[in-house]
């Protein structure tokens, strides 16, 4: 059972290490130019040919994403909670949830970047827009998940409507908003870099996104892969980390409990 469990956590690992070297393997075999597919040696030498440059990108990016991620989670779920506590509210607010939702983002951000002006800030609200959907969602989903009977035993006991969110709804919504934040984190990632791609076609040089339009125009593609790769990589880490604190959390309340 062991050899089978470790088996499993590593055939990720082994089979990216198997597609590293087959790709490596076909560049080199087919004499592929680097300026149109560079292979992984050619991208990890693009990488330590500037990895403070590339880093300090990526730590841009990062900032505007957790920025952002927070902004959407303590949003998403204040109007959640408002839409759970009156029905006035949620005929005012669900239909321009949706309205932001389904508006693309790559469309909007020209505007929003000359609207709000501070350019860190108007990464920000774009990447904020993309995030708060799933937040938003998954806590009103979670909020109206409570079981019926329990809300009919606090009705029974005459909890007011403050004790009943706070006692009964909440709680049962918590694995829903932390299903949601996760879903947002890798959507903050992706709202913060359509919106350095746009600010960077602007001028603002700033973030990984912009990197690639250098990479771009100076057709140094080894460095665009290497700027690709981290992006996959803090994405990655990001969803893994939500991931973890959602256990953590879930884990914690169940011991309370």
């Amino acid at each position: 059972m062991k050899d089978a469990s470790l088996a499993m956590r590593a055939s990720p690992l082994l089979f990216g290490l198997l597609a590293l070297a087959v790709w490596e393997g076909a560049v080199r075999a087919f004499h592929v130019p680097v300026y149109l597919v560079p292979g992984p040696i050619a991208i990890v030498a693009a990488f330590l040919a500037d990895p403070i440059g590339l880093l300090r990108s990526l730590a841009s990016t990062l900032l505007v994403t957790f920025v952002a991620l927070a902004v959407a989670a303590v949003l998403g779920a204040a109007l959640a909670i408002a839409m759970a506590a009156s029905r006035l509210a949620q005929a005012a607010i669900q239909p321009w949830a949706v309205v932001l939702q389904v508006t693309p983002i790559v469309a909007i951000a020209p505007l929003i970047i000359v609207w709000v002006g501070n350019p860190f800030a108007a990464l920000v609200v774009c990447a904020t827009i993309v995030a708060f959907f799933p937040v938003f969602a998954n806590t009103a989903s979670g909020l109206a998940a409570a079981a019926p009977e329990l809300g009919d035993l606090f009705r029974l006991y005459g909890a007011s409507r403050w004790r009943t969110m706070t006692l009964l709804r909440l709680p049962a919504a918590l694995p829903h908003f932390l299903t949601g934040l996760r879903i947002s984190g890798g959507l903050a990632l992706v709202g913060a870099v359509v919106a350095e791609f746009v600010a960077g076609s602007g001028g603002f040089a700033s973030g990984l996104a912009y990197r690639i339009l250098e990479a771009g125009y100076r057709l140094e593609i080894a460095r665009m892969f290497a700027a690709l790769v981290l992006l996959s990589l803090a994405g990655i880490a990001i969803n893994a980390g939500l991931g973890w604190l959602g256990r953590v959390l879930l884990r914690r309340r169940g011991d309370a409990a």
